[in-house]
């Protein structure tokens, strides 16, 4: 950040980092008891008859995609110093389909800001090598470019993101690699009780949770990482500001900042507003541009048309190493696994 910030702003975030409220986090426990109590709230009064099933699918889609986003804060170290109880806190797979340890596991990948975007090397691109593409069906195509458009992000994005993940878990499997046997053991023990509890509890078929509330929950938190990198040159130039309302900034849990984010992983989520806000023009000018206003310009502009090609501009399919931004990056054809 040296030579975008000066010695004023980074004794600024250091401010930030030891006040009350980064110190005791207490908006994210705040967060952690709304989420959790809100949900099982909202499953309790449909299972007493005081909330219709219809009212509530709603309110379980908003809190299933902000639990999502209370993930990404646990995983980043929030809100304790104990690592274990963090991931203790983001465990229960309220949206069901993808096993926290996993998804901490191929997230902290993806900050190496030198070799996002490049596909078999940042899990969470949303791009695919032109060796591959050459080789991908017709349908396969359009799958690719459809979810590069906000309705396809929503529609089709849920369903090729949890199969990519399954499909390199069998090829894992396949392969010999019984690592992470446990971790899906786990996970599909805790669907379960998610499950039997959401069925016996609120009495909402389980088969309806995951069709009409966990898949609409995803579809809904994958919006965010519609157009959050693209494809260039300089590292921090591919990650995006975007100026969300409050509605979405809450629900993303300010992630929309991303690049803030990128600079700042362990900046809590509540003082990423204002760590944009001192230096707003030297965030605009170290992303080259790349600022979005909000949402809905994302949804005007890219409604049905694709934000860019799905084909990476400067990926390889072998292994390879290559220069970007003035950092060497191992580039591999493997596993590419979609950021929610």
């Amino acid at each position: 950040m040296a030579e975008y910030f000066d010695v004023d702003h980074a004794r600024e975030i250091a401010v930030l980092k030891t006040s009350f409220t980064a110190r005791t986090e207490w908006p994210t426990w705040l967060l952690i008891v709304v989420i959790y109590g809100g949900w099982a709230g909202v499953l309790l009064l449909v299972g007493a008859g005081h909330l219709s099933i219809a009212a509530g699918t709603p309110l379980l889609v908003v809190l299933c995609a902000w639990h999502m986003s209370l993930q990404h804060e646990l995983l980043h170290g929030h809100p304790t110093r104990w690592p274990a109880l963090n991931r203790l806190l983001g465990w229960p797979p309220l949206a069901i389909w993808f096993p926290y340890t996993l998804y901490r596991e191929t997230h902290l990948e993806h900050h190496r800001d030198e070799a996002l975007t490049v596909p078999g090397v940042d899990p969470e691109t949303n791009y695919v090598l032109r060796e591959r593409w050459a080789r991908l069906a017709r349908w396969r195509r359009a799958l690719w470019y459809a979810r590069k458009t906000f309705v396809g992000r929503v529609v089709v994005g849920p369903p090729m993101s949890v199969a990519a993940m399954l499909l390199d878990a069998w090829r894992a499997w396949r392969g010999g690699e019984r690592r992470q046997a446990p971790l899906w053991l786990g996970h599909c023990a805790s669907v379960a009780v998610v499950l039997a509890g959401v069925q016996f509890v609120a009495a909402i078929p389980w088969w309806y949770y995951l069709l009409a509330i966990s898949w609409p929950a995803l579809g809904l938190a994958m919006i965010r990482s519609l157009y959050e990198h693209r494809a260039v040159s300089h590292p921090k130039a591919r990650i995006v500001i975007n100026e969300a309302g409050l509605f979405m900034r809450l629900l993303y849990l300010n992630n929309n900042y991303h690049l803030v984010h990128h600079d700042l992983p362990d900046l809590p989520w509540f003082h990423l507003p204002r760590a944009y806000r001192m230096r707003r023009e030297a965030y605009r000018s170290k992303c080259e541009g790349f600022v979005i206003s909000g949402y809905g310009e994302l949804l005007k502009r890219y409604a049905l048309r694709h934000t860019d090609q799905p084909t990476h501009p400067f990926g390889h399919d072998a292994p390879a190493a290559r220069f970007n931004g003035g950092a060497r990056v191992a580039v591999a054809s493997g596993r590419v696994l979609i950021s929610t």
